[in-house]
């Protein structure tokens, strides 16, 4: 018995919503399909699916087995599709998602290079600034910027996520720099509007490693880094900005570093997987990427600002 292949089988069926579509997507009948989920059901000893008038789905021992056999599934495939890639042939579809400002500034700069290094591979490459389910929509995996939850995914850090307070120029001239932490309270922040809501509250780690938390009074806010971005240079207030998206403002003087001395917490620029062993185009992008983002990151190899 394929037993691998019925919970495959199992959880496409999950995914779309019906035997029908999954059996089509699998180049099944329906009743193969269909006579494939039972004898699963029978062997196991269990039922696995809830039929409705409109889409099946999982009873707690299915959505058990959905949990675990991803995982089984995924490492089974990659292990194949390892055996079958050699080390220099790198090749199938590459699929990474990517918050949009980074993905746009840093990585996809790298992939024509990339391609060229391996010419048996294609890329598709999603950009978005919203949380990805890799599993369920079927990414290789992600780069995530700032702490990760504890998901069960595997990760790897890439580079350093350096952060600070910034301003444009006429901003300070009309509101005064700030010189303390406190004095924060007397000035506009531009806010990012995150997975875990409105980000009002900033926590600054000074020189001798002490730590405030100022909150800040705001007219502007936005989910999307860049507009936050937008909205500092047209002299909107302060806002907390990776290095990276930052850097190139701050050295031209279009944006001028605020409280120096006190920094938010640095985090991680991850790669992140849905499973621990991974296929040769995953492996050797995460080393690429490593290697070109790297300590020091690009973004802090010229001039600090």
């Amino acid at each position: 018995m394929d037993r691998v292949g019925d919970i495959a089988l199992f959880l496409r069926v999950l995914d779309l919503g019906s035997i029908s579509a999954a059996a089509r997507q699998l180049d099944l009948s329906a009743a193969v399909a269909s006579q494939r989920l039972k004898r699963l059901e029978r062997e196991l000893g269990v039922r696995l699916l809830h039929r409705t008038t409109r889409r099946l789905h999982p009873t707690p021992e299915g959505q058990a087995l959905a949990e675990r056999g991803r995982v089984l599934v995924r490492d089974l495939e990659a292990l194949g599709e390892d055996l079958r890639e050699s080390a220099q042939q790198v090749s199938g579809t590459l699929r990474v998602t990517l918050s949009a400002s980074f993905g746009m500034l840093y990585v996809a700069p790298l992939l024509p290079e990339f391609q060229r290094l391996h010419p048996r591979l294609r890329v598709s490459a999603h950009l978005s600034d919203h949380l990805v389910d890799l599993v369920k929509e079927g990414f290789d995996l992600a780069i995530r910027i700032g702490p990760l939850a504890d998901s069960g995914l595997y990760a790897r850090s890439l580079a350093s996520n350096a952060r600070v307070l910034c301003a444009s120029p006429d901003y300070l001239r009309r509101m005064g720099t700030p010189r303390t932490p406190a004095d924060l309270a007397t000035h506009d922040g531009v806010l990012l509007m995150g997975r875990d809501g409105r980000q009002d509250v900033w926590t600054l780690v000074g020189p001798d490693r002490q730590s405030v938390r100022v909150r800040m009074a705001s007219r502007f806010e936005s989910n999307f880094g860049e507009v936050l971005r937008e909205a500092v240079l047209a002299g909107q207030g302060i806002a907390v900005h990776s290095l990276w998206h930052v850097a190139a403002d701050l050295r031209a003087g279009r944006l001028v570093a605020v409280l120096p001395d006190w920094r938010p917490p640095v985090t991680s620029i991850s790669a992140v997987t849905p499973a621990r062993l991974q296929p040769p185009r995953v492996r050797r992008f995460v080393e690429f990427l490593t290697a070109r983002l790297g300590d020091p990151p690009p973004w802090e190899r010229l001039e600090a600002p």
